[in-house]
């Protein structure tokens, strides 16, 4: 248990008999105790206005260390921007098949770019939950908020134990895994500044980065899901695998019937060698007689 965890289970709540009565319970929860009833608000926009504040106050982020908002920030930037591609080729995909072509890439010159993408996205994401898991064991070894032991480890082993099988998966269920690793990471990452075992601003921190991990996910799926009937067929870690293996016999294929060919050339070389010299031997015999 962490040192804030015993302070506050540590606190007693102090008896205030004159404040209870029969309408007590009531008002607790309207408003505050022993106020009069508000007016009505008439200000339609009030409302608006406090939920935008609060927004705002989020995102800006005043309380976070400003190295870790820029390099935080910084590692978003390619998640964002391998889903932006995706959902630019997967546009391209979706006009090239009753066009004939996209408005950058032709159909297949994007979907072979999809391909390239997509694994990119999916291992940059298991690099960042491992990442993520990892802070965890950091924060333990500086012993932030007391000793907390396994419960805090074991966070940093399922993060790449989760992260890293998603490759092995095809493209929309290793988004869909990730995009849950993500919020899980996020709801531990908020359980551990309530106890104490993370710096206070690290959970609006944290919020802000999966806001946008988890909409670049989203823009990823979508672009999936406009072409998924457009598409040869979804490509698989076992098709890949098997197309190298493919290529490979391919390749050694060739480079044996180019070995059997310079034999054979060289053996014909020989051979006319041979002639040649027959030939000289004769005519030298026909010129001594």
């Amino acid at each position: 248990m962490g040192e804030r965890q015993k302070e506050i289970y540590a606190r007693k709540l102090k008896p205030e008999p004159d404040e209870v009565s029969k309408d007590s319970s009531v008002h607790q929860v309207l408003h505050e105790k022993g106020a009069p009833d508000p007016e009505e608000d008439i200000d339609m926009w009030a409302g608006i206005r406090s939920d935008w504040r609060v927004v705002k106050q989020t995102f800006a982020l005043q309380e976070v260390p400003r190295q870790a908002l820029v390099i935080g920030m910084a590692g978003v930037l390619p998640y964002l921007a391998t889903s932006l591609t995706t959902l630019g080729l997967s546009w391209d995909i979706n006009h090239a098949a009753p066009d004939g072509t996209g408005y950058i890439f032709s159909g297949p010159s994007a979907e072979f770019l999809l391909n390239i993408i997509e694994p990119i996205q999916i291992g940059y994401g298991a690099v960042i939950i491992s990442f993520l898991g990892a802070i965890h064991w950091g924060l333990e070894w500086a012993k932030y908020g007391g000793e907390v032991g396994y419960r805090r480890y074991a966070i940093g082993v399922v993060a790449p134990a989760v992260a890293w099988p998603t490759l092995l998966l095809p493209i929309e269920y290793a988004l869909i895994a990730q995009f849950s690793a993500f919020s899980f990471l996020y709801y531990a990452d908020a359980r551990s500044v309530v106890h104490g075992w993370s710096p206070s601003w690290y959970s609006t921190y944290r919020f802000v980065l999966t806001f946008f991990v988890g909409g670049s996910i989203v823009l990823s799926l979508i672009g999936r899901g406009q072409i998924a009937d457009k598409l040869s067929r979804l490509p698989k870690p076992m098709d890949r695998r098997q197309k190298l293996k493919e290529v490979q016999a391919q390749a050694a294929a060739e480079e044996e019937l180019y070995m059997r060919q310079k034999a054979a050339e060289a053996e014909e070389e020989e051979e006319d060698e041979d002639e040649e010299e027959d030939d000289e031997d004769e005519g030298s015999e026909e010129d001594k007689e």
